[in-house]
């Protein structure tokens, strides 16, 4: 299955810009084969807006926005992993991704767990013990959003789950350049299952961002790689490649579950 990564600068409060660029990239990947792209956190909305724009343009899941996305992905044929703000039916506003197929359909929301300092915790309540793992042309998806994937755990549970590819949108801002360099490739090397990280770059108020989108591969290295320049990237996922991996890294198997109940 090939993939598509969108990095770019963000465009904060213009939902409608967002939306007609995502028409743009959606159509630019589906002509260059991908089945899959993946856009940064809060995309739709920009991400350092603060509470009253966050909670001013908050949408329902399956809201007006998921309603566009849903006719973008049916017109080429592809499907849109993208970050949004989100409003619960209980009143909360989450920090959220949205995967929608390439016949409209919504395959799973997941909501930001850990949040990120001030920024996260002034606009977002964090989400809940709900990691889905979905299904798309053969492959099973796990999702987490920026901060969530330093936490080995988060990648672990949905690796334990069966994940073949973790889906991370963010909004990596320098100087934390190790996450995207060296942690993503550990994940995905650790967990034996392919990453897609996909960041935003240039600037949003007095956040810069580091760019540096990647999908790792299980074996540790790199399947695309990003700059710190707008771009779409592609990657072009092997099926005998993770599964020759898995058999040779035992990660997974060799753990002893008896010995880990401290942590928790």
């Amino acid at each position: 299955m090939r993939i598509a990564l969108y990095q770019c600068p963000p465009l904060p409060l213009e939902p409608a810009a967002n939306l007609e660029r995502l028409q743009r990239r959606a159509a630019e990947a589906a002509a260059q084969g991908a089945a899959l792209l993946v856009c940064p956190e809060m995309f739709l909305s920009g991400y350092n807006i603060g509470l009253d724009a966050v909670s001013a343009l908050a949408e329902h899941r399956d809201g007006p926005w998921a309603a566009r996305v849903a006719e973008i992905a049916r017109e080429h044929g592809i499907a849109i992993l993208y970050g949004y703000p989100e409003h619960s039916a209980e009143g909360a506003i989450f920090n959220s991704v949205q995967l929608i197929d390439k016949r409209g359909d919504s395959l799973g929301n997941y909501r930001k767990t850990h949040l990120f300092g001030d920024l996260d915790n002034s606009m977002f309540s964090a989400g809940g013990n709900d990691f889905p793992l979905v299904e798309l042309n053969g492959w099973k998806l796990g999702m987490l959003i920026c901060y969530d994937v330093e936490f080995p755990e988060n990648a672990r549970r949905l690796a334990l789950a069966g994940a073949d590819l973790v889906l991370v949108p963010t909004a990596n801002m320098v100087p934390y350049d190790f996450v995207a360099e060296v942690l993503v490739r550990a994940r995905a090397f650790e967990n034996q299952c392919y990453l897609a990280y996909a960041n935003y770059c240039g600037s949003e108020g007095e956040i810069h961002y580091c760019g540096l989108s990647s999908v790792a591969a299980p074996d540790g290295g790199l399947s695309a790689s990003a700059g710190r320049d707008e771009t779409l990237i592609f990657a072009d996922l092997d099926r005998q490649k993770l599964e020759a991996s898995r058999a040779s890294i035992t990660y997974l198997k060799d753990r002893h579950p008896e010995l880990y109940h401290p942590l928790i």
